[in-house]
């Protein structure tokens, strides 16, 4: 079952629906939104460099995930990005919208990076990034790698 999703691109980080996924993701015993929402606070990454974006899944109004694109610090190479901090509601898990967050990435990426990157040690979003088309990489920074540069169809 697929859920549509409105995904936007977040300038800021908004009170009530972060703090229900920060609840959420600590009870589940991911701290991916902790470090999003710590970093946010410290101004180590708003994802405000070119060819960056933050965005949010809303259902009914309300935020149910998040997922991001920064250049890849890692890299050394200003055209590889970094998918970062993909988190859904588990109550909306299964429902197509962590596909959706990622494929919106995916499409803000082609228009300034060759590469995307990530590091995912969680078996379903490894499944997930699989799917969309995204390659096991053995790299000591990245579990994942998408080629941008070629064009499927």
């Amino acid at each position: 079952m697929t859920l549509a999703a409105i995904i936007e691109r977040l300038y800021e980080l908004p009170p009530d629906g972060i703090r229900d996924l920060l609840v959420d993701s600590e009870a589940a015993g991911s701290r991916v939104v902790r470090r999003l929402v710590a970093d946010w606070a410290d101004g180590s990454n708003r994802f405000d460099r070119p060819g960056e974006a933050l965005y949010g899944a809303r259902v009914g109004g309300r935020l149910v995930g998040v997922c991001g694109l920064n250049i890849d610090p890692f890299a050394g190479d200003d055209r590889v990005g970094r998918v970062r901090h993909l988190y859904v509601l588990t109550p909306s898990r299964r429902l197509g919208i962590g596909r959706q967050l990622v494929m919106q990435v995916v499409e803000s990426a082609r228009h300034r990076f060759d590469t995307l990157h990530l590091r995912t040690h969680n078996a379903d979003a490894a499944r997930l990034y699989r799917a969309i088309g995204f390659l096991a990489s053995v790299g000591a920074e990245s579990t994942h790698v998408l080629d941008l540069t070629r064009r499927s169809g």
